[in-house]
C-alpha cells in the first residue's frame, strides 16, 4: 500500500520549508500570494490529504472581484463568444477571486442597457457594457460610478464625457484598414458603399471617418457613396446591398461597419462573382468564415476577444485597488484580419 503523502512531500515538492507549509495550511501568518499557489500546486500534485483547504486558505487571502457583463444580441454567435472568452478570463484570473454575471439587453435601446446595469449594484463590483452611445448610458454611468463602481465601455464608447474606461478596437484605425483592403481589392476604379448600424455607435461613426478619410488622401478615384443605416438587421442589409448592385454597376466595395453583414453576404452572392465587390465584414462568424472559402467576402476585421477579456478581468481589478478610472485615455486593442487564405 503507498504511503501517504506529509507535509514534507509538499514542501519538497514545492520548494519551501515545512514551516512555510505549515504557515499556508493553518494560515498562521501571511505568505506571498505566489509562494501560497506553490504550495497550493504542490499539495495537488503529490496527492496531499489537505490539498482542497490549502486551496481554500489561498482563495480567502485574495481579493474578491464579482464583474458585471453586459452583452446585446444574445443569439448571435459573436455575442456568444464573447461570453464564453468572459467566463474563460474570469476561470483563469489569477490573484484574485473572480466571478462574472452576464445580462443580456433586449434590444439595443439605452433603457435596456442601463436597467441592467444599474440592476447590478449590489451584486458586482464593476460593470462592463456594450451600450450604446447615449445620455442616458453616460449618466447611468456616472450614476453607477459615485457608488463606487468602475465601468468600462466595450467595443463603442458610452459617450464623449466618459471615455477613459473603453476596451477595444481603434475604431477610426479599422475603418482605414477596411478602406486600405477595397481599395487594393478592386480591379477598377468606382463607388464604395458603407452601412453603419446607426448613430447611437459611435464607434461606427469613426469607422466610417476612418473609410473616408482613407479614400480622401490615398484613393481619390474611388467614390464614397451617402452612408446607408442597416440597424445591424440582416434583411435591411440584404435588400439595401441588392439596390446598390443593381443602381451601381460600377460598386466595387462594400464596408458593413456594424452587424447585418450576412445580408450584405446573401445579396452579393446572389448577384455578383466571387471577388467582382470587395465586401469587408467585422468579425469572424460561421457565416463569414463561409464567405471567406467562397471568396464573397475580401476580409473580416476580428476583435481578439480572447486578449480583450483577460485585459477586461485586469484592469477591473486594478480599478478595485487604485479608484474608479484606472485606464489613462483608452485601451486600444490590434485587430485580428482574416483572409480566405487564413481560415
Amino acid at each position: 500500500m503507498a504511503s501517504r503523502s506529509t507535509i514534507h512531500d509538499v514542501a519538497r515538492e514545492a520548494g519551501v520549508s515545512t514551516a512555510t507549509v505549515d504557515r499556508v495550511l493553518n494560515a498562521r501568518e501571511r505568505v506571498r500570494e505566489e509562494t501560497a499557489r506553490k504550495v497550493y500546486d504542490a499539495a495537488r500534485v503529490v496527492g496531499y490529504h489537505a490539498a482542497a483547504l490549502i486551496g481554500q486558505r489561498v482563495q480567502a487571502d485574495l481579493m474578491r472581484l464579482r464583474l458585471g457583463l453586459v452583452l446585446h444580441k444574445e443569439r448571435q454567435s459573436f455575442y456568444q463568444q464573447f461570453k464564453a472568452e468572459a467566463e474563460r478570463a474570469i476561470a483563469q484570473a489569477t490573484g484574485v477571486r473572480a466571478t462574472l454575471h452576464v445580462a443580456f439587453a433586449a434590444s439595443q435601446s439605452p433603457k435596456d442597457f442601463t436597467a441592467l446595469m444599474e440592476g447590478m449594484v449590489g451584486r458586482v463590483d464593476a460593470i462592463a457594457a456594450t451600450a450604446v452611445t447615449h445620455p442616458e448610458v453616460t449618466e447611468a454611468v456616472m450614476r453607477l460610478n459615485t457608488k463606487g463602481i468602475p465601468c468600462f465601455a466595450l467595443l463603442n464608447d458610452f459617450a464623449q464625457g466618459v471615455r477613459q474606461n473603453y476596451l477595444g478596437m481603434n475604431n477610426l484605425k479599422v475603418g482605414r484598414i477596411a478602406a486600405h483592403m477595397i481599395a487594393t481589392a478592386a480591379r477598377q476604379p468606382g463607388k464604395i458603399a458603407v452601412f453603419v448600424g446607426g448613430y447611437r455607435w459611435h464607434g461606427h461613426e469613426l469607422r466610417e471617418t476612418g473609410v473616408r478619410s482613407y479614400f480622401r488622401e490615398h484613393a481619390p478615384q474611388f467614390q464614397v457613396l451617402d452612408t446607408l443605416i442597416n440597424l445591424e438587421t440582416r434583411q435591411l442589409t440584404y435588400e439595401a446591398t441588392l439596390d446598390l448592385l443593381n443602381r451601381h454597376p460600377d460598386l466595387r466595395g462594400i464596408y458593413c461597419a456594424g452587424g447585418g453583414m450576412e445580408g450584405a453576404i446573401a445579396a452579393v452572392r446572389e448577384a455578383r462573382a466571387p471577388g467582382d465587390v470587395a465586401l469587408i465584414v467585422n468579425e469572424l462568424t460561421p457565416e463569414s468564415r463561409a464567405a471567406l472559402v467562397s471568396r464573397h467576402v475580401t476580409m473580416a476585421i476580428g476583435t481578439p476577444l480572447h486578449r480583450l477579456c483577460n485585459d477586461l478581468v485586469t484592469l477591473a481589478t486594478q480599478a478595485l485597488v487604485e479608484g474608479i478610472r484606472p485606464v489613462q485615455g483608452q485601451h486600444f486593442l490590434p485587430p485580428d484580419l482574416y483572409l480566405p487564405e487564413s481560415v
